[in-house]
């Protein structure tokens, strides 16, 4: 039976922060909002975790997680900034953007694309997330909560609580969530090439 969490999307409660970590610690997985849709979230390198995400998603061992970030300091440890990503992201962030950077030494192969070694990332403008991999310490392993056989993300986090409440170890509520994903922009190239759009706006491309 997984833990609930209400949260206050604009205060979150230290307390429930520092619980929520502790469980992330302990090799739980979790569910969390962001600026975009809800996500299941772990510890990088929890390779138990990233299972029972894989599972829960069923998806393969291709699947391409996203590590959320609480700022571009972060972000470089695992992902290789240029210039140009580095100010574009910079432009853009907190918000609904997931970045495809060349990964870093430091990130676990496990985690990586398999075939051309990148990362995703991103800075969401939700506090509840932001102060979760603050107090982590570390981004959050994190995939978006579409279950199978469905293609919208799940909003409700009351819902979640109820399909889930056997799967993860917490559900936190910090309100209704999104049904876009985030916008996803491939930094690899040199040109910012969009993947997927989704809720962040792409008029900036022009400038680019």
């Amino acid at each position: 039976m997984s833990q609930y969490f209400e949260i206050h999307p604009e205060n979150p409660q230290k307390r429930l922060i520092d619980q929520a970590v502790k469980i992330i610690r302990q090799g739980g997985v979790i569910v969390y909002p962001t600026d975009s849709c809800y996500a299941l979230g772990c510890e990088i390198g929890n390779k138990g975790a990233m299972e029972r995400i894989r599972r829960i998603r069923q998806v393969d061992k291709d699947h391409h997680f996203t590590l959320m970030c609480r700022d571009l300091s972060q972000v470089s440890n695992y992902a290789q900034l240029d210039n140009d990503a580095f100010r574009l992201i910079k432009s853009l962030t907190p918000g609904p953007y997931t970045f495809i950077l060349k990964a870093t030494k430091d990130v676990p192969r496990r985690l990586q694309h398999p075939k051309r070694r990148t990362i995703g990332v991103r800075i969401p403008d939700n506090q509840i997330a932001l102060e979760l991999t603050d107090a982590l310490g570390e981004p959050i392993m994190s995939s978006t909560l579409i279950l199978p056989d469905t293609d919208m993300p799940l909003t409700d986090p009351y819902q979640i609580r109820v399909l889930l409440e056997h799967e993860v170890d917490l559900v936190i509520d910090g309100g209704f969530c999104d049904i876009d994903p985030s916008t996803v922009i491939d930094m690899t190239q040199g040109r910012p090439e969009i993947l997927r759009k989704g809720k962040g706006a792409i008029d900036w491309l022009e400038l680019h």
